[in-house]
């Protein structure tokens, strides 16, 4: 009890105003280097920056397996499950690898987050409509083309439990429409830290388990593939996922 109650006490004294004033300079940080047509940098240091240093704040030890399963210089479709809010910092931070963020369109609302998130070319996905989330899935395949990798979380929101849900298909037909390789991501651990519809942080340790890329040059074309393609990848995910998460 009393160990809780120090740390609420340093969350709120120390954690908070330290993680404003961090997200501010990074923001502003990643938009200025961008803007001067640094985004190849920018785009991904300030926020990898940002992100290890949240974790380590928190007091959230990180263990990360399977980075020897990415090749420098090749483009990905990066799969993950979604258990809390520090996702974002655990793949970010850790990942060792620049990306481009898929995005709910709502996070673009957050003051100065959402204007460098844009300046640093993340895709914002917009299911209003069908045109709309067709328009969100070309964006997100022009950054591949220009070489870039993207991280999506294909069941679209977290979890309200720590297990997963079904896979949306977009990051799917990203990756079968430009052929490229999907590498499936199992994250355990921040829903532990910080899980949905709760204020209520406390310290955990957190895994990130980097899976072989996942060819998609034999997944046949149309809804049957992608749902092989969605469906390989959920059991891959699934299969490291501590017993506590699993269905």
């Amino acid at each position: 009890m009393m160990i809780r109650t120090l740390y609420v006490l340093y969350l709120w004294l120390f954690f908070t105003p330290a993680f404003l004033i961090l997200t501010l300079i990074t923001a502003l940080t990643t938009m200025t280097g961008c803007l001067l047509g640094g985004e190849r940098v920018f785009s991904y240091y300030p926020g990898m920056l940002w992100s290890r240093i949240t974790c380590y704040l928190a007091f959230c030890p990180v263990k990360v397996q399977g980075r020897e399963n990415i090749k420098a210089g090749q483009s990905y479709v990066f799969v993950s499950n979604h258990q809390g809010s520090f996702d974002i910092f655990l793949i970010y931070g850790f990942l060792g690898t620049p990306v481009k963020w898929v995005m709910k369109a709502g996070l673009q609302k957050i003051p100065f987050v959402g204007t460098a998130c844009r300046a640093a070319g993340f895709i914002f996905v917009d299911r209003s409509t069908l045109q709309a989330a067709a328009r969100s899935v070309s964006d997100a395949e022009r950054a591949l083309k220009k070489g870039a990798s993207v991280a999506v979380f294909p069941e679209g929101s977290r979890t309200h439990t720590g297990k997963m849900s079904g896979f949306k298909k977009g990051a799917f037909h990203m990756a079968t429409d430009l052929r490229l390789p999907v590498v499936p991501i199992t994250l355990n651990g921040p829903y532990k830290v910080l899980p949905i519809d709760s204020f209520k942080m406390r310290p955990h340790r957190m895994e990130m388990v980097i899976h072989p890329p996942v060819t998609t040059e034999d997944i046949e074309p149309g809804h049957k593939g992608l749902q092989q393609l969605a469906g390989q990848t959920h059991l891959i995910i699934s299969s490291a996922l501590w017993e506590e998460f699993r269905t």
